[in-house]
């Protein structure tokens, strides 16, 4: 015979399974994530991952050959800044859904939101479970 703790328990199982897929999916989203940038004259292309690492450089045209060191390497830092702000606003496009709402993603993303302030110091906890976790099962009665 099943209690309601138990149908809870179940219920709570699948709630979690549900997430646990659901941060696979999240998890598989971001690894794919890619951002491309061509600077100015097409001299470069730089790509990077969600990471805002960067994954390729490419030299589109010869354009780059006419460049000082110093003009060749501006314009690869900005290609690669203006790809990882890409990045960045498409990973926050994907976690934003999985977020609460006083979260910003591109907060979170950068490791500046404050996700202490959302939880409260101790969980809520009813009675009823507390009671549960700390005396096990209830006896079950007859008739019921």
């Amino acid at each position: 015979m099943t209690t309601p703790y138990d149908e809870r328990i179940d219920q709570l199982m699948e709630e979690y399974r549900h997430h646990r897929q659901a941060a696979d999916e999240l998890q598989r989203r971001l690894r794919e994530i890619s951002a491309t940038a061509t600077a100015p004259r097409q001299t470069v292309k730089v790509t990077v991952g969600a990471q805002g690492e960067l994954t390729a450089i490419d030299f589109p045209t010869g354009a780059y050959r006419r460049l000082a060191p110093a003009e060749l390497a501006e314009a690869i830092t900005t290609a690669a800044d203006d790809a990882r702000r890409q990045a960045l606003a498409l990973a926050g496009e994907a976690i934003a859904a999985h977020l609460p709402q006083e979260v910003s993603a591109t907060d979170f993303l950068q490791g500046t939101a404050d996700l202490v302030a959302l939880l409260p110091e101790e969980p809520p906890v009813l009675d009823a479970v507390r009671a549960y976790v700390e005396g096990g099962r209830p006896a079950v009665r007859p008739g019921r």
